[in-house]
């Protein structure tokens, strides 16, 4: 083992391909359907909002796919991100276990989003796409395609989540800094927006909410295509640039992790750590791999596997992925990347495969642990990427407990700078940890669309 703290690939590291989970799935993934016939929707189907040759890569069952120069040579501006041998909280522990972790909050957004809004905006652009309209929770993924946009002369339109533009001004300002327009959702622009408000003038707003205010503007319009952040595969796929590099990373380290740890909402972040570890598995290496979510928006541990809706407003084809039901309204917590009713279809299969576990933490167990590996580690993380902070403690504990050493490795996702008034509450203790109502939550689980 060597006594290095950072593991940096050079610029010629940077991986050339994207790797495809689907290509080596031993089952294959479920099709999306469409609403109306519940039939496979097909390329046509996803035109209106999505650019081919992102269809393209929805559909892929490829195992490399290329990634663009122009789409390289942006990413070279923060990839390859460093690896970090996390000594100090492992001594601030007592624990006999190695921690490492990923560190995606050093691109210019501050998270691992850029590393597909880049290609995403880049292949509007190449189509003649003049606007992207989208969703946010927290904000990162509508930073990182208003950066996106902006590097491609892309107008880009955000609709973000209610509590979290209002508990988020920062992030607000960041996009409008690279030129977008960032929108309180629910709103009265669409036709999505003002029935949620017809119904709850005070609503919150959900990123199921908001992906239907921003599909809306999409489809009502020629000049404008839809981009996600999160949940499809294209996504994921785009995602993977963190894994390729962590495998390079960890052996430059001499070391093999025991388990991979990320947190989840939609699952792309975790999906671009753990895939090509998956990938890894599948030929036998031991390791176990862990989704963290919060207790609050359990969607893995809670949810149900079952063919639904992607957004609130029953816009979106259906796929199948666990989910709490596109109606299901989360409580107003502070990790706003995180408060989606439903997980990564391809996420969601290889938990139904067994490949992946699944845990869930309540959010001031989290905020500890962001808190501990702050005064440790000196790197604030984002509220959403404290989940798998907490998870790597409690596996650094459990190594401690049997006095037996164990390799860590997870992805700190993003940095909290524009997330301090959530540590602010932390530390006045007027955080909670809000429970989601099970009534409501039968309720929309009632509601999940009939697929025979």
């Amino acid at each position: 083992m060597t006594d290095q703290t950072k593991f940096l690939l050079p610029e010629d590291k940077l991986p050339k391909a994207w790797y495809n989970l689907a290509a080596d799935l031993p089952v294959a993934l479920p099709p999306p359907l469409h609403p109306g016939t519940g039939q496979p929707i097909g390329p046509d189907d996803l035109a209106p909002i999505f650019p081919m040759a992102v269809i393209a890569q929805e559909v892929s069952t490829e195992r490399w796919i290329d990634i663009p120069e122009p789409v390289r040579d942006v990413y070279r501006l923060w990839r390859p991100s460093p690896l970090i041998r996390a000594r100090r909280l492992e001594k601030a522990l007592g624990t006999p276990a190695r921690i490492y972790f990923k560190y995606e909050g050093v691109s210019p957004a501050g998270s691992h989003k850029p590393n597909t809004s880049v290609p995403q905006a880049f292949y509007n652009q190449q189509e003649g796409v003049k606007r992207l309209s989208t969703e946010t929770g927290a904000g990162q993924w509508g930073s990182s395609l208003a950066f996106a946009g902006s590097l491609f002369g892309l107008e880009v339109e955000v609709f973000m989540v209610r509590i979290s533009y209002n508990q988020k001004p920062y992030r607000r300002a960041l996009m409008e800094t690279y030129g977008a327009t960032c929108i309180p959702s629910p709103s009265p622009l669409t036709a999505a927006g003002r029935a949620v408000l017809a119904k709850d003038p005070d609503s919150n707003g959900s990123l199921g909410i908001a992906i239907s205010e921003a599909v809306e503007i999409a489809a009502s319009r020629d000049d404008t295509k839809y981009a996600l952040g999160s949940v499809l595969n294209h996504v994921c796929l785009h995602q993977t640039v963190i894994g390729e590099e962590a495998l390079a990373q960890m052996e430059m380290a001499g070391a093999t992790p025991d388990v991979v740890i990320a947190c989840t909402g939609g699952g792309s972040n975790f999906a671009g750590l753990a895939f090509p570890y998956i990938r890894e598995k599948l030929k036998g290496m031991n390791v176990r791999v862990v989704a963290v979510e919060p207790t609050s928006c359990p969607t893995l541990t809670k949810g149900r596997y079952a063919y639904d809706f992607g957004d609130t407003g029953h816009l979106t084809p259906l796929v199948k992925m666990h989910t709490l039901g596109s109606t299901f309204m989360p409580p107003g917590t502070h990790s706003g990347g995180l408060r989606y009713h439903g997980m990564a279809p391809m996420v969601s299969h290889v938990a139904e495969l067994g490949l992946i576990e699944a845990t869930a933490y309540p959010q001031t167990e989290c905020f500890a642990a962001a808190l501990a590996f702050a005064r440790a580690e000196g790197i604030v993380p984002a509220p959403e990427s404290s989940h798998a902070v907490k998870a790597a403690i409690v596996e650094a504990e459990a190594a401690k407990a049997e006095g037996k050493a164990r390799t860590i490795l997870f992805n700190l996702s993003g940095h909290g700078h524009f997330d301090m008034q959530s540590y602010t509450d932390y530390l006045a203790g007027k955080l909670k940890d809000p429970d989601y109502d099970q009534v409501a939550l039968d309720r929309a689980l009632a509601e999940l669309p009939a697929v025979g």
